[in-house]
């Protein structure tokens, strides 16, 4: 630790940001990954679900994509929302109250004997879902240390494959194993709203969040907790900056946000202020394409096997090894990020899911159909992960929050539309036509992310 320099003269942001990975970073990690998780098997559940009502309920195929559609359009609005909430009442407070909402409507779901019951909860679901993702991510940029950060947050979404595993464990034992599996699987949803309670008392709030609140006493003793389990000792005076340091971003000669000024009467900036709007049209497009091309793919592709002729047992099954490609996927993204750079790693990981979205498209064979399928989730989870971690480093503490909710929000936009087009692209050309769109659309994502701004081993602000 010696090595490290003294606190003395140093904001509170930049003490944060010379520690070591500590055993309270990880608590914090696996607390907001235990979250994203449950995420992320609720919304894979949901893929199984579809094709076990698709044949109970004698759904068509307009049915069954507003099942997975509605949950979106919850999501777009939840992601908005929730990153505006965030910026005003905090990073944990709105991240225990998501868990809280989507658990108790996905365990209501379990109950539902109409699809129009199931519609209503679904959209409930997804506005939980669709504002926890974006402030989780921000909430743990704000206090991973600087120099792996873009690590971290990788990390942190790599729980999304844990999640999304589980489901596809859950579909394949449970959802398939008899008429009201379905209903068991939803049930064991309603695990966040459990988790919630211990969510809102164990994590900490953001540092930057405090200060930009003017919460001083609060943040200090935060990031003296965190250099006390880094042993790195407190500084003997107070930080640098005063208590409005970190609310009042102010202009740099390169044109983005530099580290907060002193003035407190500094004008909050706007994502589409001049600074800030390339960076954003840049990532909602981003957001947009990844969107489109993942959910129509991944949410469709269990009803897809069934539809080409292999059972509903047997379709999971696929899924499941597919799934497990994630994991790899994102390891390897964790260590690029911070050794290629973040617009690098994103980029040829939206390059490789264009590829292998291509090659799914022409997959015929039980052997192909897995290769490829487990290529698309290798390169697309890892391309997911570099997403989440380069977002929160585009914008400044005040709207970091809504910058990052934003994006999300739009981008739910394309997870809304893509299961509606994939009847009519399947009708229209087959799965060659199908995710011959999705590459193209991942192919639109890797060029609008080669122009966003490089920030590895910048500071947050």
């Amino acid at each position: 630790m010696s090595a490290l320099p003294t606190a003395d003269g140093l904001t509170r942001s930049e003490r944060l940001d010379r520690l070591p990975f500590t055993r309270k970073h990880g608590r914090l990690l696996g607390t907001a990954g235990i979250g994203w998780a449950l995420d992320a098997m609720d919304v894979g559940l949901i893929s199984f679900v579809i094709a076990a009502l698709a044949q109970q309920w004698a759904l068509t195929s307009i049915e069954t994509s507003w099942i997975a559609s509605i949950g979106f359009v919850g999501m777009a609005i939840g992601a908005t929302v929730g990153g505006l909430l965030a910026d005003r009442i905090g990073r944990r407070s709105v991240f225990a109250l998501t868990l809280l909402v989507y658990g108790i409507a996905t365990g209501a779901s379990a109950l539902v004997g109409s699809l129009a019951a199931l519609l209503v909860l679904r959209f409930m679901v997804g506005l939980g879902l669709g504002a926890e993702l974006p402030v989780a991510s921000t909430l743990i940029s704000e206090f991973a240390p600087k120099k792996i950060r873009g690590r971290v947050v990788v990390w942190l979404e790599a729980f999304w494959a844990v999640g999304w595993i589980i489901a596809a464990v859950i579909g394949t034992f449970v959802v398939s194993a008899s008429d009201d599996g379905w209903r068991w699987g939803l049930a064991i949803g309603m695990a966040p709203a459990i988790f919630s309670i211990a969510v809102r008392w164990g994590m900490p709030e953001s540092v930057r969040y405090l200060l930009s609140k003017g919460r001083v006493d609060e943040a200090e003793r935060t990031v003296r907790e965190f250099e006390a389990a880094a042993e790195v000792p407190a500084p003997a005076g107070p930080s640098r900056e005063t208590e409005t340091t970190d609310a009042s971003p102010s202009r740099r000669t390169d044109g983005a946000v530099s580290a907060a000024s002193p003035d407190a009467s500094a004008p909050k900036v706007s994502i589409w202020s001049p600074m800030l709007r390339r960076r954003t049209i840049a990532l909602w497009t981003v957001w947009f394409c990844i969107n489109f091309s993942y959910y129509g793919a991944f949410i469709w592709i269990p009803s897809l096997l069934v539809d080409q002729g292999f059972s509903l047992v047997r379709s999971f099954e696929f899924t499941l090894i597919i799934t497990v490609a994630q994991l790899p996927g994102y390891a390897a993204a964790a260590f690029l990020i911070e050794k290629w750079g973040r617009r690098p790693t994103l980029t040829v990981f939206l390059i490789g899911s264009a590829c292998a979205a291509a090659w799914y498209g022409t997959a015929s064979t039980e052997a192909m159909i897995i290769a490829a399928g487990c290529t698309l989730s290798f390169f697309n989870l890892g391309a997911w992960g570099a997403l989440y971690a380069i977002g929160p480093e585009l914008y400044p503490t005040n709207v970091r929050g809504t910058g990052t909710g934003a994006a999300a929000g739009f981008g739910r936009i394309a997870s809304i539309i893509a299961p509606l087009t994939v009847p009519f692209l399947i009708s229209g050309g087959g799965p060659l036509l199908l995710f011959g769109v999705f590459a193209l659309a991942f192919a639109i994502a890797a060029i609008a992310a080669w122009t966003l701004p490089e920030q590895r081993g910048t500071a947050l602000e």
